[in-house]
């Protein structure tokens, strides 16, 4: 079974927003950007205003599907959907994450995150003009 996950790529002032996932979870201890694992039944969108809600604190505007991502780890595979969004209300507090960052693109590298991250990872690092080119969905 695949696991539906939704997750903002949110920037602000040239900076993307990080969170570092609790201990004890899978992946624990990497970071990656805020959402979570969709409920049954839940779109992908209302699945990202609830975990950015539980996780930051936060309410974002409309959320635009930039990049899905498909990943086969060992025990699970994941659909990752990544949206761009912004904060609308609020100001993002680590709730049900272990910490946050606001990082540059050139700092994602700095941090460890899940292995079916980073080819967006690379993706955030090129200048916009290649991003826009590159956001189809891909498999990690």
């Amino acid at each position: 079974m695949t696991i539906r996950v939704a997750a903002g790529v949110i920037l602000r002032d040239g900076r993307y927003l990080i969170t570092r996932r609790e201990a004890g979870t899978h992946m624990g201890g990497f970071w990656e950007f805020p959402g979570g694992k969709c409920e049954p039944g839940e779109s992908l969108e209302d699945c990202l205003r609830r975990e950015l809600r539980e996780e930051l604190g936060v309410e974002i505007a409309d959320p635009v599907m930039f990049r899905t991502i498909r990943h086969d780890y060992k025990e699970r595979k994941v659909e990752l959907h990544f949206f761009r969004c912004s904060i609308q209300n609020g100001e993002a507090r680590a709730l049900g994450c272990a910490d946050l960052r606001w990082v540059t693109p050139e700092e994602l590298t700095s941090f460890e995150f899940p292995p079916a991250d980073q080819s967006l990872i690379q993706m955030l690092q090129q200048p916009e003009e290649d991003r826009n080119r590159r956001s189809g969905p891909t498999n990690g």
